[in-house]
């Protein structure tokens, strides 16, 4: 068995930089954290490694990816939920950064609809997605 590198891929600078280059998701805040100012009422993606598996033998980092969705309603952020979740599903077979390749994705829930207690006003929808994404 191989051993895990000393440092998994930034994988949410990966998927925000995916998110960021979608038309769909053009003038939306795409971020590994909440800006400065930031309510909960404006039409953002915050992306946040949940945690996931080395599979030593193959190479492959298995990373849960979620993303907290927000919009100025709940109809704009199930919008921007499904947008976030298209542009992400879309990478299969794709090169992210210098050293990383998408093998699968799978979405393991969402979008949830769930109230934030941060944000009083916030409209937040949540998704759980999984990559394998090969090391190289």
């Amino acid at each position: 068995m191989t051993t895990p590198p000393s440092a998994f891929p930034d994988v949410e600078k990966l998927v925000v930089d995916v998110l960021k280059a979608d038309p769909a998701l053009a003038g939306v805040t795409v971020a590994a954290g909440a800006p400065a100012g930031f309510d909960g009422t404006q039409s953002a993606v915050l992306v946040n490694r949940r945690g996931g598996a080395w599979i030593g033998d193959l190479h492959v980092d298995m990373p849960l990816i979620e993303f907290e969705v927000y919009g100025p309603s709940k109809t704009a952020a199930h919008v921007l939920a499904n947008a976030a979740r298209r542009a992400l599903l879309a990478t299969i077979g794709k090169q992210l950064g210098a050293n990383n390749v998408v093998h699968d994705v799978e979405e393991q829930d969402g979008p949830r609809w769930m109230p934030d207690y941060l944000y009083r006003g916030a409209n937040r929808y949540l998704c759980v997605i999984r990559l394998s994404l090969s090391v190289f």
